[in-house]
């Protein structure tokens, strides 16, 4: 076939009417250039030798699904992993969801005072339910915990010292450091102890070697995704506090997942709380919102009026801001704890909350509805950067399939994709992770998959 035979653009337009319609002329004409330009390489290279214009079209209208559909997707987490960080970590409720919708179709007042009718400022629309409900002074939100350990960090220790257990050097997910943060936010690290130990006379010599203690900072990093057991030891928070109080230094605690409520009530382990880290003194709490508080991605940093008003005046404040989507759905999330309903409300908390034996009816609901697999126990955890290691009891639905790689892989092309996990051979679906109003979706994803498996 010779180029020259090839459709011209114009004449390829008007045949593509319809794609117009659904996807507007300049992308169609992109997309029809960019086919014709593949099949000239592929005729130039003896690869091709006719194409029909139906082809051409075909082609392109593959393009435009492609460049069109949505790659950030909607998926039934079945894995009763809580907190699933590759999963979006947590779900919202319907009122922090509603409070975003309400904010974000209109115009707000983000940044505008309705009393005075001038410019106001975004950092107070949650910093009052912070104040009600932790008892701190004051409270700043940014974009998520990161970036508020690297503005803290940044706004009161460029180029002074930060006293950390070597112990506390920790990595997160997506290869974020602290010994890194510090680097970038140009504050002087001082490492203090060992990999399993740190005492309390570790801070003391510290605090004395360093010049200016007045000026220093103390850091406690929470080991949120792992756990140091046996020949270990390390200061109570209270302790480390008054360490560094009788020197003039700040202390600050990057406690990562921002629990309100205590997870022992439910079987676990106790992770530590924001009011507990208040409580002994700290003077900044560093905490995430998506994690165990339940909401939207967010750095919360609640703490002394003072320090909170220095942060918020520097420059990187602007540039790691919340913006009002965020502000509205922390926001009513916040309202779930002031009321105390978080444990109804909150989705998270939903899950952790619920009754074995409701768990265990579920999954014999799904059993007796689909007609095959069964029902056993099996264990939940929480995950996200909280609780590392920890576990608690649940039931699943556990199904023997002839090759479950090929079958998680059917499962997650399907719409909405359904991610599950396997053991011994069998996928496993817990119901504690699964919303009660997607149980019609789950079902009808497994009966469409798992019987040609």
């Amino acid at each position: 076939m010779s180029l020259r035979n090839l459709p011209s653009v114009d004449r390829l337009l008007l045949a593509a009417s319809s794609f117009i319609s659904s996807y507007g002329r300049p992308l169609t004409l992109k997309a029809l250039r960019a086919t014709l330009d593949e099949i000239r390489t592929e005729i130039t290279a003896g690869q091709r030798a006719e194409t029909a214009q139906e082809d051409i079209l075909q082609r392109a209208e593959s393009l435009l699904k492609t460049w069109t559909q949505p790659t950030l997707l909607p998926v039934l987490n079945a894995t009763g992993v809580i907190l699933h960080t590759n999963l979006g970590r947590a779900p919202l409720s319907p009122s922090a969801m509603r409070a975003i919708q309400e904010i974000s179709e209109g115009y707000s007042n983000l940044e505008f005072d309705l009393v005075t009718g001038k410019r106001g400022s975004r950092l107070t629309h949650v910093e009052t339910v912070l104040q009600n409900l932790t008892g701190a002074e004051a409270g700043l939100v940014v974009n998520n915990c990161a970036s508020a350990v690297l503005l803290v960090l940044t706004a009161l220790a460029r180029r002074k010292w930060v006293i950390i257990p070597r112990s506390q050097l920790v990595e997160i997910g997506g290869g974020f450091r602290i010994p890194e943060v510090m680097q970038q936010s140009g504050a002087r690290l001082v490492e203090i102890g060992t990999t399993n130990k740190v005492r309390l006379s570790d801070f003391e010599e510290a605090l004395a070697a360093v010049p200016e203690a007045s000026s220093a900072v103390v850091m406690r990093a929470h080991r949120s995704n792992f756990k140091i057991v046996g020949f270990t030891e390390e200061p109570e928070l209270k302790e480390i506090a008054v360490c560094a109080h009788q020197r003039g230094a700040v202390f600050v605690d990057d406690l990562g997942s921002g629990a309100l409520l205590d997870t022992a009530r439910y079987g676990m382990e106790h992770e530590p709380t924001v009011q507990e880290s208040l409580a002994a003194g700290a003077d900044l709490v560093m905490f995430s919102g998506d994690k165990l508080l339940g909401g939207p991605q967010a750095g919360i940093i609640i703490g002394r009026a003072d320090l909170i008003a220095k942060i918020k005046r520097h420059p990187l404040a602007r540039a790691l801001r919340a913006d009002k989507a965020c502000l509205a759905g922390l926001y009513a999330t916040l309202l779930h704890y002031l009321l105390d309903e978080a444990e109804s409300q909150v989705p998270i908390w939903r899950m952790i909350s619920l009754p074995l034996e409701e768990v265990k009816l579920r999954a014999e609901n799904w059993q007796r509805r689909l007609g095959f697999g069964e029902v056993v126990m099996s264990e939940s955890t929480v995950g996200g950067g909280s609780l590392p290691g920890e576990s608690f009891p649940t039931w699943v639905l556990s199904a023997a399939v002839k090759s479950p790689d090929k079958a998680l892989a059917r499962l997650r092309k399907s719409k909405p994709a359904l991610i599950a996990r396997t053991q011994n051979e069998c996928l496993l679906f817990d119901p504690r992770t699964v919303l009660p109003e997607q149980d019609d979706v789950l079902l009808a994803c497994l009966k469409a998959n798992l019987p040609a498996s």
